[in-house]
């Protein structure tokens, strides 16, 4: 068998991202720490921390700056050397209106 000789194109996402450089606090059992978002979207963010390997989910809120604080869970999609991906899984109709209105004039 031949590889193909078509290129492969990287996968559009489909939420644009928009930088996040401010903190969210992520609630570890009876902890609070503070972390670093890199950026947000409408599905999720990324955050610049290392939780234990075998967390799946992190709780945490996200202070919208200018809009306010959303608390909701994430799920863990993917690890990496500078953080971890997170996906939203519980955000209500009232938070994603407030997502959305926070994300909406810095998306390009």
């Amino acid at each position: 068998m031949t590889p193909s000789s078509i290129p492969t194109r990287p996968v559009a996402r489909y939420h644009p991202r928009v930088d996040a450089n401010w903190m969210v606090k992520v609630r570890l059992g009876e902890r609070t720490v503070l972390v670093k978002a890199r950026d947000l979207s409408m599905a999720g963010l990324f955050l610049h921390g290392h939780p234990p390997d075998t967390t799946k989910q992190l709780s945490l809120t996200l202070p919208l700056p200018g809009i306010g604080d959303i608390d909701t869970t994430c799920t863990i999609v993917r690890r990496e050397a500078h953080g971890v991906a997170l996906e939203f899984v519980d955000l209500d109709w009232d938070h994603f209106l407030l997502l959305a209105r926070y994300l909406h004039p810095r998306l390009p």
